[in-house]
């Protein structure tokens, strides 16, 4: 039989996150006597190198610091350029856009998209300006010292890990029909003889291992107005592109105040908009009016999945960047509209629309540090690869996010000029009467706010460790009233007997094969007598240390 995987104490600090060795390079900053923000820094950097399909020194960064007495936000993310409008985009796909892409989810990827491959998607990579941002207000060790692991791992290779392995495969699928000059240093970069690495063949990228160090050396300006910013420019212009030098010199982080719900008597906290964090707050505020460990299994899942529906109604109706469109955050998030969306939740699976509030391929990683700090950040190219525009001679990818803008000039979120698109990644923190409890995350797309409902519930509703809770068997909600489960859902009598009563209430619920749709997840909680519990995805290479 197998057996799970056990929870790690640690009694000083903590790190979680997808793959081993970026958990690794993580550990031992700690050790070393960084704090929690140089862990997470660490780790994220070498993220870029050991898993890049889901993320790249061309993506962007969310990430929520818990600073031993209060919460922070910094959103990384990038803008579109100065040239991206509607008209260049419906010019460029023969005036009807593209087809829409699974991965956004629900109402979102209704109606023509934006391209999901090429220029037209790419924004301002944010990840770089992020990680400085991050160091200089909460660091500790030497921002160069923090590139050691990821630069060693590109320079002299490393073996590559099962998922990410499985990960890279699938995306070459994709890739295959890509012909423009802009995807010509894509293969020799991540399809070195033509194919994806295998399980356990070492992989070097010696252009990004020199792309880190000048962005180590420099604290990231070289990527938005020195030579990396002139070298994007040029094969920008080159090959078709409206990135410019101007957009990346434009370029800034911001820091912004996370919101919260409340949950039982926790506060479940996430970044403001431009990032679908509300679809989670949104959903749990629904349940909370709701005793779901009383409830039946069928019950329980059929709450949770019709509050998920109502939360990602309004958030891709009303999510949009908040510098360019008011966002009815506060409104959205009152108790009477939470109130007034219940309501709407029947014995029957809906088709969710939105509501009328009042208006005035991802990595995710937690760490903690023995003084008490914590981070919860998430960073991600976007998709497999992003756009699979590869910068020559720099070894990385740039990402799509420019993907979940809307084509409808009407709507919040309508494409347009240095603007910062509807944002899927999105870190979790929770709290209990303002003290910290810890941090968590679940990447995946559209499955990002349904997994943190999940794991918040299964440790709140159902008292499980964070390990236990990562590894419960999910459900998958993507559009109407399809909704995918586990198959370790199915594999008891309640969890058939429960399948069964969803189907008798109109969801359309099939068993999934592929474990990648459910997401990847971590989380690390205080421990009451001092220390940390953690847990790392076991549907993939989850790697934690702790000491």
């Amino acid at each position: 039989m197998a057996y799970p995987r056990q929870p790690l104490f640690a009694p000083h600090g903590a790190v979680a996150t997808s793959q081993p060795l970026a958990a690794a390079a993580g550990l031992a900053v700690l050790r070393r006597g960084g704090n929690a923000v140089d862990a997470a820094l660490a780790t994220a950097i070498t993220l870029t190198v050991v898993q890049p399909p889901s993320n790249d020194i061309g993506g962007d960064l969310f990430a929520i610091v818990w600073d031993g007495e209060r919460l922070h936000g910094l959103n990384a993310s990038g803008r579109s350029p100065a040239a991206l409008t509607r008209e260049r985009v419906l010019a460029a796909t023969g005036g009807r856009g593209a087809a829409p892409v699974e991965a956004l989810g629900g109402a979102q990827s209704a109606g023509p998209a934006m391209p999901a491959r090429g220029w037209l998607p790419v924004t301002v990579p944010g990840a770089p300006a992020g990680w400085r941002d991050l160091h200089d207000r909460f660091g500790s060790l030497p921002f160069a010292e923090l590139f050691a692991d990821a630069v060693g791992y590109a320079e002299h290779g490393h073996p590559v890990s099962t998922g990410v392995a499985a990960t890279w495969s699938r995306a070459m699928a994709g890739h295959a029909g890509l012909t423009g000059e802009e995807y010509a240093e894509f293969g020799r970069v991540f399809a070195p003889g033509g194919r994806a690495p295998r399980a356990g063949e070492r992989w070097r990228n010696p252009d990004a291992a020199r792309t880190l160090r000048r962005i180590a050396e420099t604290g990231a300006e070289d990527f938005y107005s020195g030579g990396i910013a002139e070298a994007l420019d040029a094969h920008s212009a080159r090959t078709g592109g409206l990135l410019t030098g101007d957009d990346l010199a434009r370029h800034t982080s911001t820091w912004v105040t996370p919101v919260s719900a409340r949950y039982r008597d926790h506060e479940v906290w996430e970044l403001p908009p431009n990032g679908q964090g509300l679809a989670a707050l949104l959903a749990l505020h629904i349940l909370d009016g709701s005793d779901l460990a009383a409830l039946p299994l069928a019950e329980r899942l059929h709450r949770q999945i019709e509050a998920v529906k109502l939360g990602f109604a309004d958030a891709h109706a009303h999510v949009a960047d908040p510098e360019r469109v008011p966002v009815p955050t506060e409104a959205l998030l009152s108790p009477g509209y939470a109130a007034s969306r219940r309501a709407l939740i029947t014995g029957r699976a809906g088709v969710p629309t939105a509501g009328d509030p009042e208006r005035g391929g991802t990595v995710y990683l937690c760490t903690a540090d023995p003084g008490g700090m914590m981070v919860s950040l998430i960073q991600s190219t976007y998709l497999a690869f992003g756009s699979h525009v590869v910068l020559p001679g720099h070894g990385f990818a740039l990402q799509n996010r420019g993907l979940g803008f809307r084509l409808d000039p009407a709507h919040p979120n309508a494409v347009g000029p240095g603007r910062r698109p509807f944002h899927t990644i999105i870190p979790g923190f929770l709290t209990r009467d303002g003290r910290p409890v810890g941090p968590f995350g679940v990447m995946g797309g559209h499955m990002q706010p349904q997994g943190h409902v999940q794991l918040v519930s299964a440790t709140l509703d159902g008292g499980l460790d964070p390990q236990a809770a990562l590894d419960a068997p999910r459900w998958y909600w993507h559009a109407g009233r399809s909704v995918l489960v586990e198959p370790e859902l199915v594999g008891t009598a309640e969890g058939r007997s429960a399948v069964a009563e969803l189907r008798a209430r109109g969801h359309e619920v099939a068993v999934a094969a592929e474990p990648a749709v459910f997401g990847y997840g971590q989380a690390i909680w205080r421990l009451p007598e001092g220390g940390y519990v953690g847990g790392s995805e076991s549907r993939v290479d989850g790697g934690m240390g702790g000491w």
